[in-house]
């Protein structure tokens, strides 16, 4: 997964570039969050129910061949001058939509591969992969768009998913599904009223949702880059890649960590300093307070994800992994990709900082408030 994730980063800074470059609007830039969200929202709970009823395995090698195909395909427009605002709207659709089936899938397999005392620890190395990725794609995206351009890094993206698919396939384990098990209305409406029943990990989810609904603005860093930190795509990549350096450190501590007690408060007070993290950083004009900043936010943001998982993870049983992660990722990348709607929205009408460092402001006192009004999230523990 770290080899196909260090590819999807360089795609990512290529796609924001490139669209930033055909239509210099923060809009525009949104819009991409709102086309990654779609099919999230379309389709998360009935990907969490396919994922219960196939083998989870297959499922995931199906997808990130769609997801390369895509890159593909942005790579043949690029070459042949035929990109578009359009293209790259549709394209992301189309990989968010097998990204829609390749999450629950993934993530439901990681317990079936190590023993419940240890899950903690590789949930926090399973993270930390995939942030160490974080950390070198936007680098060496910037690094390949100064080079040779946007079409280099989507075919480079394309490549990188080679690793998981040869992993996938080397992989041993076998999800058997429950007799019976089958895709229905009534098998994804399960997976809700399981989360109903559930008031901790709800409003885990709520907190998530709605902190990184206000202060998403990943989106809008080619506009800090160009024309509030002057650093063009080299520091792009930098940005983009400073929230990861705060999260390796983060992930790398807590894997050899005894698992967190106090799982409540420990959530709480991460989102509150993951939004006055975000909320400095869009008042910044200096790059080292900046990337200072996003590297807190990271390392917060980290912390927080980290519980949770563990959280949802001990809470499920393997039955419903599939449908339990449906959901959580209405949530989980809801929230980040309608911010970033919500962020070029109020950056076109007040400008990229004020949008970002008030979204910030907002995370943090929703924390706040949740802290105040749910004594019996703050009291969880383990």
């Amino acid at each position: 997964m770290g080899v196909s994730q260090l590819g999807t980063q360089v795609q990512r800074v290529a796609i924001a570039w490139q669209l930033y470059l055909l239509t210099k609007s923060p809009m525009s830039l949104g819009l991409l969050g709102l086309f990654r969200v779609l099919p999230v929202l379309l389709f998360a709970l009935g990907a969490g129910v396919v994922a219960d009823a196939v083998d989870r395995r297959r499922l995931m090698i199906v997808t990130q061949t769609i997801i390369a195909l895509c890159s593909v395909a942005l790579a043949a427009l690029t070459i042949t001058h035929r990109m578009s605002a359009t293209a790259i709207y549709a394209l992301s659709f189309l990989a968010g939509c097998a990204n829609a089936f390749d999450n629950p899938a993934r993530q439901s397999l990681v317990p079936s591969l190590v023993p419940r005392e240890h899950l903690t620890n590789a949930l926090s190395l399973n993270i930390m992969t995939w942030q160490i990725a974080s950390v070198a794609g936007p680098g060496l995206g910037g690094l390949v768009l100064q080079a040779s351009g946007p079409a280099a890094a989507y075919v480079l993206d394309a490549i990188s998913f080679l690793g998981v698919i040869v992993a996938a396939l080397a992989m041993r384990h076998r999800h058997v599904p429950a007799p019976g098990r089958r895709v229905s209305a009534a098998a994804a409406l399960d997976g809700l009223r399981f989360v109903r029943g559930q008031p901790v990990l709800l409003w885990m989810m709520l907190l998530d949702f709605f902190g990184t609904l206000l202060a998403g603005a990943t989106l809008l860093m080619p506009i800090f880059a160009d024309e509030i930190l002057h650093v063009g795509a080299r520091g792009l990549g930098w940005l983009y890649a400073a929230p990861s350096v705060g999260a390796v450190l983060t992930a790398l501590a807590m894997a050899g960590r005894p698992e967190v007690e106090a799982r409540g408060a420990v959530v709480l007070a991460s989102v509150f300093v993951y939004g006055l993290a975000i909320a400095g950083f869009g008042v910044s004009e200096n790059l080292w307070l900046s990337l200072a900043l996003l590297a807190l936010s990271g390392a917060a943001d980290t912390v927080s994800m980290v519980v949770r998982q563990t959280v949802r993870q001990v809470l499920t049983p393997d039955p419903m992994r599939g449908r339990m992660t449906g959901v959580n990722m209405i949530f989980f990348a809801g929230g980040p990709q309608l911010g970033e709607v919500e962020a070029g929205a109020v950056a076109r009408l007040v400008g990229a900082p004020l949008s970002v460092a008030t979204g910030g402001l907002g995370c943090a006192l929703l924390a706040a408030a949740v802290a105040l009004l749910m004594p019996s999230l703050r009291r969880h523990r383990a």
